[in-house]
């Protein structure tokens, strides 16, 4: 099964709903710095959204940061996103932004921290996606 590579910010939403999938995760520092994050193998992006009604600055700052080392770009396959569906046309649009600039599919989009049947769905499509993915390698 692949790594999952999420943020989270202080509300802790989508650190909450990671926990719920009990797959192997790992974190995109909260604070810039000297702690970042390197990630050396395939991973599924799971993003919150943040913007309002215009989709400016809808990808955190953070992630952002992340996805310019180009070592951790060329090992994303898939992105997942939060949202707040309050905000129209552009909930969850931080997984459309990411998934066309990495050329990668927008796999799934929750609200807010997510339900029951959105942790079911995604641990479901975590598994068939890997192993998909697995069973056309070379």
């Amino acid at each position: 099964m692949g790594l999952i590579v999420y943020f989270s910010s202080r509300s802790e939403n989508t650190h909450r709903f990671v926990e719920k999938l009990g797959h192997r995760a790992a974190r995109i520092p909260l604070r810039e710095g000297k702690d970042t994050l390197t990630v050396a193998e395939p991973y599924v992006l799971i993003v919150p959204t943040y913007c309002g009604d215009d989709g400016r600055g809808a990808v955190p700052k953070q992630v952002i940061h992340f996805l310019n080392d180009a070592g951790n770009r060329s090992h994303i396959r898939g992105v997942i996103a939060a949202g707040n569906s309050n905000f129209g046309a552009t909930y969850g649009i931080a997984g459309d932004v990411i998934s066309a600039k990495c050329r990668v599919p927008y796999l799934y989009r929750f609200e807010l921290l997510g339900t029951d049947e959105d942790v079911a769905n995604v641990k479901n499509g975590m598994e068939r996606f890997w192993t998909s993915r697995h069973s056309n390698a070379p």
